[in-house]
């Protein structure tokens, strides 16, 4: 997944106001303690960043 559709799916989800500051301080054990800029800087995949965004947030299966 390119990180353009990583970060619109973001948008989509949480709203573009609300997308970066829960990327910024939602800390997900899922990431190893790491947020989500923190894992992507980490070199996390983003398909597999994303996986983990829905599963802690319940995103509905539609939109995944």
């Amino acid at each position: 997944m390119r990180l353009t559709v990583f970060w619109q799916r973001m948008a989509d989800h949480f709203g573009p106001g609300y997308a970066d500051t829960f990327a910024r301080d939602h800390v997900m054990s899922q990431l190893g303690g790491r947020t989500v800029h923190e894992a992507l800087d980490a070199g996390w995949d983003t398909k597999d960043v994303w996986r983990v965004v829905c599963s802690v947030m319940n995103v509905p299966q539609e939109k995944r």
